[in-house]
Order: structure tokens, then sequence, then C-alpha cells
């Protein structure tokens, strides 16, 4: 996974935290799910990359 990606999916995840945060501070449900949806999103994208990665590893590529 390149650094560049790492950051990206880590900004990607606060950003999602943020907006969850928020949603339970304000009572907003749809924000809420926003920043789950994020957050999940970051995860499948890192997952995603780390898949990548085992690969060039066992493949040599």
């Amino acid at each position: 996974m390149s650094m560049g990606d790492k950051i990206k999916n880590a900004a990607e995840d606060l950003l999602g935290k943020g907006k969850e945060a928020t949603g339970n501070v304000t009572d907003n449900n749809d924000l809420k799910a926003e920043g789950q949806a994020d957050q999940a999103s970051a995860s499948t994208k890192q997952t995603g990359e780390k898949v990548k990665d085992a690969a060039k590893n066992v493949f040599g590529s």
C-alpha cells in the first residue's frame, strides 16, 4: 500500500468518525449513518490494499 493511499484511507476514516460523533451529539441519524459509511469505506479500501500487498509479496510482482 502506498503512503498516499494510507493517508487517504486514514483521513476518510477520521472524517467518518467526526461525522458520526457530530451526528450523535446533534441527534442527526443521517449524519451518523454517513459517518459510519465513510468508516466502512475506508476499512474496505485498507483491506483491499493489504490484499494487494500480500499478493505482491507472494508473487514477487
